[in-house]
């Protein structure tokens, strides 16, 4: 795990190796690499590096001779995958909120909870009380643990701010942490995704602050990368959702949704009317949204760790996603009330075991398909030439051990961004 110097960068960042060069030696996690690169049974692989980029990848009897005098890197027979993808996170917040973990075992009710000054309310209050650097040090121990496992590519949200100034903090801070840490972060404008107080009794008035003001001026700063809304019962309701939908697709930026969690709100259908990235949590989700995603292309997003924290028992449709060919991914959630979760290999086992997905189906979760709900499809989540060079090497004897063990980081040589992070042990 990486340090902080006093200026607040990882020491060691700007120190991490280049990885250009020939990685030989290599075993392809199946279905993660280019369709086009068939690597006969028993054959090593290879990917080239050049400029950050990966240049070609194949079997390595297929190197072509301009290669053959680069810099070598034996992975030793690792198994090599796509960098993962953890595509549904609220990453940059204030504090923390244990304390209602231990209530809520303890007998406390959601209104008592509340009543304590608890619940979203709780990290709204810490994240305005804090400044932008101290969101940022506070953010950098999450980061660096998702990193570890294998992370290279993530999506953090703001909706701990409820106000301008203060969502404006959230997301320059997941900016600055992508500059820092050198990963690829998608920001998302998650403004609707609880009724601040100062607002209580006025959604409509808040939601139209969060259309013509909030949206538009982080959109401007190229603060904004996607916009989200918590559609729900105890949230935003069908109609104000769509008014924030109509916001963004004004200002050219694509939608996603928290969608049918605790109810069939009809938000899936609605966001697929809109091309939405992807519908998020959809225990509830319905036939008719899983027809509506699978017509748009609509990534179906599962969050077991929110799912097990709350101790769910309606499982999402997986068995119709399946059928209906809609992609499903998998991602931590990571949030301070009800995910906090900073494992995406967790969240793959839970999702096997909680969900029934396969082992392929989970993997493909948390690189390919999550890729996909970021809009990353063609630089992320797959081993393919032209792209990023972002990959892991796992030190590994099959591609079911990424979501078979657990509580453990078995991720061994992680290139991110051109980059070599970890030493294969």
């Amino acid at each position: 795990m990486q340090h902080m110097d006093n200026h607040g960068h990882p020491n060691g960042a700007a120190a991490s190796q280049n990885a250009d060069g020939v990685w030989h030696n290599l075993k392809p996690a199946p279905g993660l690499w280019a369709a086009d690169v068939a690597v006969p049974e028993g054959q090593s692989a290879c990917v080239v590096v050049q400029q950050g980029q990966m240049a070609w990848v194949g079997p390595e009897a297929q190197l072509p001779a301009a290669y053959q005098a680069l810099p070598r890197h034996d992975a030793r027979g690792a198994l090599a995958t796509p960098g993962l993808v953890d595509c549904h996170t609220h990453l940059v917040y204030g504090g923390q909120r244990a304390n209602e973990f231990a209530m809520r075992l303890a007998g406390a009710t959601y209104e008592e909870v509340a009543k304590a000054g608890g619940g979203i309310v709780s990290s709204v209050k810490a994240t305005r009380a804090a400044s932008e650097d101290e969101l940022f040090a506070q953010a950098v121990p999450r980061l660096q643990a998702l990193l570890a496992e294998g992370v290279c590519a993530i999506e953090i949200k703001s909706g701990y701010g409820l106000a301008l100034e203060h969502e404006r903090k959230q997301l320059r801070v997941a900016r600055r942490l992508g500059e820092a840490f050198g990963v690829t972060v998608r920001t998302t404008f998650l403004g609707a995704h609880a009724l601040p107080p100062e607002y209580a009794g006025r959604s409509q008035a808040y939601v139209d602050l969060v259309c013509n003001e909030m949206l538009p001026a982080l959109a401007a700063e190229g603060l904004v990368d996607a916009v989200d809304v918590f559609c729900e019962r105890i949230a935003f309701t069908l109609a104000e959702t769509e008014q924030v939908f109509q916001a963004a697709k004004k200002l050219g930026i694509p939608v996603k949704l928290h969608a049918e969690q605790l109810s069939d709100m009809g938000g899936s259908a609605l966001a697929a009317r809109y091309g939405a990235l992807s519908c998020d949590h959809i225990e509830h989700l319905s036939a008719d949204g899983i027809a509506a995603m699978k017509a748009a292309g609509t990534v179906a997003v599962l969050l077991p760790g929110a799912y097990y924290t709350l101790r769910e028992t309606h499982l999402p449709p997986i068995a119709q996603l399946r059928e209906a060919g809609v992609p499903m991914a998998v991602s931590t959630d990571h949030n301070p009330g009800t995910s906090p979760a900073l494992s995406l290999l967790l969240m793959a086992n839970m999702a096997c075991t909680l969900f029934r997905l396969t082992v392929p189906e989970a993997l493909a979760g948390i690189t390919t398909h999550a890729a996909r709900a970021l809009g990353l499809q063609d630089s992320h989540g797959l081993i393919a030439s032209g792209r990023p060079a972002n990959f892991v090497l796992w030190p590994v004897g099959e591609a079911a051990e990424l979501a078979y063990w657990f509580g453990h980081k078995p991720a061994g040589t992680i290139v991110r961004q051109g980059r070599i992070h970890g030493v294969m042990p």
